[in-house]
């Protein structure tokens, strides 16, 4: 039961001057009179990680229409909108109370400019819940209750005026990142209704301010679609609106160095997330299952089927249960291609930058050298178009060196200078006057049987010392002691346990808060017994995933282990952790 803003003055008087342990004792919600304050986890002292703390601001105190929030994606839109206000406004505050170690600092998720599921604010019926973290002030190592009082009493009510209370203005500014949303979500339907792979809209900026930014570079060449490959659509708020229609099947991107091959890419890779106003990209739109495949040398694989790809290896292992601690280039980039099929990617985007040259192309002088008898490898080039004939999965492939694409590319757009160019019929007619030979197609395609069932076990690393395995204490004190420790670092690495996953070259994690869901997702599931050889890592990232896109966080994780700093990753990123586990 909550107790009220008397109670929490009366404990702040009593406890002021303690010894900091004493914050322990202000653990639980407050009614402030309009706003739930709750507080969650207190840092055991000054020098710690920020206690965990929550509002619930209910709907008739924030008034947000309810047409703001009437669909998924619009409510994903109007929580972005105000996580940012919200992250504004507490960075603004933070500090204002001083003291040794993190006291007085403010802080929640810090979004980025893709449009994610976070951890940090929450809307539904019932209302707004914004989650942050404060650094409980201290002289010393004593409590300065009073300081706290001005955090929780004054400083954090005037930060849920100031970003989550409804007003005209804001309520016009959250209209129009709603419409945005609603523009984003009818392009994802006419690039299913119209056979297409992505939509890139003219005047995008594609380019970033450097290769540590995330903002548009100024003075970059906006994007313009060639005319033989543009499509005007009829977006619901901002009209008609031309760009680039990459259909489906096998397109090719082409040029020179630094001509803006690979910066399309990227925004296409990206484009399966939504993106703000201003980012330049957000009318950039990708079928939302692609995946970016490229060489991983020395990612661990466990027990796939890459028998469609590499075959009689000369250690005689059968390919299609095939399993190594240490991939090469040729035999990750094939694994990556399994599992991306297996997570159900319609569109693969690769860069022969980052590619495995002898997985992608074998050419005539080198099988005449090297006989395909001799050959385990067969080249991606001699099954990408069985993959969309068969399959109905389509390839964008950047290309800068070889030709060998040519002859089974269905488009092929030509980036010159940031422009983009239809060269699709000069490049058939050079195949044809230089007599350049078809590239076969590989006999014997056939998809995998499918993904083997994951049995992972994860142990509690702490188990060894007999750490975290008192008996007693509260009950969620005993299920976190049992739960696996889970540690992300930025978008590189989880570890969980025992174990860990290297996810520096899985490209569509683009922010550290993925990787911390990541890893409490993985601990998650080991805690509950999902990875032990039952379901498949796909089937257990999709249960998960979907679960919190339908029931929220906290139905899934439980209200005391959801704190802000987590954003939902897709599927594919939950089942390629679990494919790269250690």
């Amino acid at each position: 039961m909550a107790r009220t803003e008397d109670d929490l003055t009366a404990e702040l008087e009593r406890i002021d001057h303690r010894g900091y342990p004493a914050y322990k004792d202000l653990r639980g919600t407050y009614n402030l009179g309009g706003i739930e304050l709750s507080i969650d986890h207190v840092q055991g002292d000054p020098f710690a990680a920020p206690s965990k703390l929550s509002v619930r601001i209910p709907a008739r105190v924030g008034c947000w229409p309810r047409r703001l929030s009437d669909e998924p994606y619009r409510t994903r839109a109007l929580e972005d909108f105000l996580m940012r206000r919200w992250s504004r406004s507490l960075a603004r505050a933070s500090r204002v109370v001083g003291g040794s170690g993190k006291s007085g600092v403010l802080g929640t998720d810090r979004p980025g400019p893709e449009v994610l599921s976070r951890t940090g604010l929450c809307v539904n019926e019932d209302g707004v819940t914004a989650r942050f973290e404060a650094g409980f002030p201290a002289h010393g190592r004593s409590c300065d209750a009073r300081g706290l009082a001005r955090i929780l009493l004054d400083i954090v009510p005037d930060c849920v005026d100031q970003a989550l209370v409804a007003d005209d203005r804001a309520i016009a500014q959250a209209q129009a990142v709603v419409d945005l949303a609603d523009d984003q979500h009818f392009i994802r339907g006419e690039l299913e209704r119209l056979g297409l792979v992505a939509f890139v809209a003219d005047g995008a900026v594609l380019p970033r301010a450097s290769g540590v930014s995330s903002a548009p570079m100024a003075g970059a060449v906006p994007f313009r679609s060639p005319d033989t490959m543009a499509v005007t659509l009829a977006l619901p708020h901002r009209g008609e609106v031309r760009g680039m229609a990459i259909r489906r099947g096998v397109t090719l991107v082409v040029g020179g160095g630094y001509h803006g091959k690979s910066t399309l890419l990227k925004a296409l890779q990206e484009g399966v997330y939504d993106h703000v106003a201003g980012d330049g990209r957000e009318l950039v739109v990708c079928d939302a299952s692609a995946w970016k495949l490229r060489a991983e040398d020395g990612r661990p694989v466990r027990d796939a089927d890459i028998s469609p790809f590499i075959g009689n290896l000369p250690s005689g292992q059968d390919t299609r249960h095939f399993s190594t601690d240490d991939a090469s280039g040729s035999t990750s980039q094939a694994a990556s291609t399994v599992e991306a099929l297996a997570m159900g990617a319609r569109t693969l985007l690769i860069d022969e930058d980052t590619s495995a040259t002898n997985f992608m192309v074998r050419d005539r002088l080198m099988e005449a050298v090297v006989s395909r008898d001799h050959e385990p490898i067969t080249p991606f080039v001699e099954r990408v178009r069985d993959l969309w004939e068969k399959a109905g999965v389509s390839s964008v492939i950047v290309a800068g060196s070889s030709g060998s694409f040519f002859s089974v590319a269905d488009a092929v757009v030509q980036m010159d200078r940031y422009r983009a160019l239809d060269v699709t019929d000069r490049a058939r007619e050079t195949c044809e006057r230089l007599n350049a030979p078809e590239t076969p197609r590989a006999a014997g395609f056939a998809l995998p049987d499918g993904e083997r069932p994951c049995r992972l076990s994860i142990r509690d690393a702490r188990a060894a010392t007999g750490r975290g395995r008192g008996r007693g204490g509260r009950p969620d004190e005993r299920r976190e002691a049992r739960a696996p420790k889970a540690k992300a670092i930025g978008t590189d690495e989880v570890r969980v346990g025992d174990g860990m996953a290297d996810l520096r070259l899985v490209e569509q994690l683009i922010d550290p808060e993925q990787v911390t869901a990541i890893a409490t997702l993985v601990a998650f599931a080991a805690e509950r017994g999902l990875l032990d050889g039952t379901r498949t890592s796909v089937e257990v990232a999709g249960r998960l995933v979907s679960a919190i896109e339908r029931d929220g966080w906290e139905a899934v994780l439980g209200r005391a282990h959801v704190s802000c700093g987590m954003a939902l990753p897709r599927t594919s990123e939950l089942a390629a952790a679990l494919f790269r586990w250690r």
